[in-house]
C-alpha cells in the first residue's frame, strides 16, 4: 500500500473512530428533542436537567464512588504483586501470576454471575461496595500490567546504593523506589479509573438497588425524551476523559524527564 493510500486509511478510521463522538456536543446543544439534521437550535437545557436530575446524581456520585475505591485498591494490590513478581522468586509464581491476570481474558457475564451467586450464598447484601470488589477484581490485572512494567524498567543498583546508605528495605521503597515508579502508579489509577466508570456488566449484577451511571444511562435509553440529556452527559463525561488524558500524558513525561529517559511518544 503506497502512502495515498495509508494516508486515505487512516483518514477514515479516524472518521469511524471519532465522527461520533464529535455528535455527542452538536446534539448536546441542540434544542429539538430528535436526534436529527437539521438542528433546531442551540441551547443548554439539557445540561441544566442533567444537573437537576437527582437520580442521575446519585448514579453519578456512586459511579465516582465505585471508580476512585476500585482504582485505589487495584493500584496497592497491582504494586504489591508487580513488586513481588519483578523482584522475587518463589514457588508456582508463574501459576499464581497467571491466575490473578484471569479477569483480564474472562468474559465478564461470567465473573459477574460467579460473584452474584457467591456473594449471595454468603448472605451478603447487593450494594456499592460488592460493585467495588467486583471493579477491583477487573481492575487490578491491568494495574499489574502496567506496574510490573514500572517496576522491571526500574535500575536495581539504585536500591542497593539506599541500602549501602543505611536504609532499611522500607525505607528505600518510599524513599527511592516509590517515587521512581510513581508515572506507573498514576497511570494504573488513570485506567483503572476509565474501566471502573464505564463498567457496565458488573455494576447491573452487584449494584442491587444502587443505580451506577451505565446503568442508569440503559435504563434511560428506552425513553426518547431522555436521549438529549443522555447526550449532555455523554458530552460531559467527554471532556472528562479528555482531561483525564491530559493528566496521565503529563506525569508519563514528567516520569520520563526525572529517569532522564527518552520519550518515544505517548498519547497527545
Amino acid at each position: 500500500m503506497n502512502g495515498g493510500g495509508l494516508r486515505l486509511y487512516t483518514i477514515l478510521y479516524l472518521l469511524f473512530l471519532y465522527a461520533p463522538i464529535a455528535l455527542l456536543p452538536i446534539f448536546a446543544f441542540n434544542s429539538g428533542t430528535i436526534i436529527a439534521f437539521p438542528l433546531q437550535g442551540f441551547t443548554t437545557d439539557w445540561f441544566a436537567q442533567m444537573w437537576e436530575n437527582a437520580t442521575l446524581r446519585r448514579s453519578l456520585a456512586n459511579s465516582l464512588t465505585i471508580a476512585v475505591s476500585a482504582s485505589i485498591l487495584a493500584t496497592c494490590f497491582g504494586i504489591f504483586a508487580a513488586r513481588a513478581s519483578t523482584r522475587f522468586r518463589f514457588p508456582a509464581k508463574r501459576g499464581i501470576m497467571g491466575l490473578i491476570m484471569v479477569p483480564m481474558v474472562l468474559p465478564e457475564i461470567i465473573v459477574a454471575m460467579s460473584l452474584l451467586v457467591v456473594l449471595l450464598g454468603v448472605g451478603i447484601q447487593l450494594s456499592v461496595l460488592t460493585v467495588i470488589v467486583g471493579h477491583t477484581l477487573i481492575c487490578m490485572p491491568y494495574g499489574i500490567a502496567i506496574l510490573s512494567t514500572a517496576f522491571s524498567s526500574l535500575d536495581r543498583s539504585l536500591e542497593e546504593a539506599a541500602y549501602d546508605l543505611g536504609e532499611t528495605k522500607w525505607g528505600a521503597f518510599r524513599l527511592v523506589t516509590l517515587p521512581l515508579v510513581m508515572p506507573g502508579i498514576i497511570s494504573s489509577l488513570l485506567i483503572s479509573f476509565t474501566i471502573s466508570l464505564d463498567e457496565f456488566i458488573i455494576a447491573f449484577f452487584l449494584s442491587g438497588n444502587e443505580p451506577t451511571l451505565p446503568t442508569y444511562i440503559f435504563s434511560q435509553l428506552r425513553f426518547p425524551k431522555q436521549v438529549p440529556t443522555i447526550m449532555a452527559l455523554g458530552t460531559v463525561l467527554v471532556a472528562l476523559s479528555i482531561v483525564l488524558l491530559a493528566v496521565g500524558e503529563y506525569f508519563r513525561r514528567r516520569g520520563i524527564a526525572r529517569i532522564g529517559g527518552k520519550d518515544t511518544g505517548g498519547f497527545l
